[in-house]
């Protein structure tokens, strides 16, 4: 099998929040099927809090991917139905992580993602 560039970006981002963001492994799930609107769409990473609600959703891009405005629309949308604390969007170059304020319909944007703190997720 042949590592593709978004599998390049994914697995490296998942050693990201394992190895700096101390998030475990068993909170992490990667490359599921989630219904949005009656249509199946695939996220590429989500984290979960240790209640089983969703943490973190990460939209992965290969690396020759410019990440636009199209990328953020595609995880809030999922997020619509996740209802995530935080977003990330990385083609492996550049990562933006986020918030998304639903009522305004903006997202805030963040310098990083916390570190895991199992008080607070």
């Amino acid at each position: 099998m042949v590592l593709q560039p978004e599998e390049w970006v994914r697995q490296h981002c998942v050693n990201f929040l394992i190895k700096e963001k101390k998030y475990p492994i068993s909170l992490i799930n990667v490359e599921k099927v989630v219904r949005i609107n009656g249509l199946n769409k695939r996220y590429d990473i989500v984290v979960y809090n240790s209640n089983g609600s969703i943490h973190l959703i990460i939209e992965c891009k290969a690396p020759k991917i410019k990440i636009s405005q199209s990328v953020f629309d595609q995880i809030a949308r999922y997020n619509l139905a996740l209802k995530a604390s935080f977003l990330m969007v990385t083609n492996g170059l550049n990562h933006y992580f986020c918030t998304m304020d639903h009522d305004l319909g903006i997202y805030n944007f963040l310098e990083d993602l916390p570190i895991y703190n199992n008080t607070e997720i």
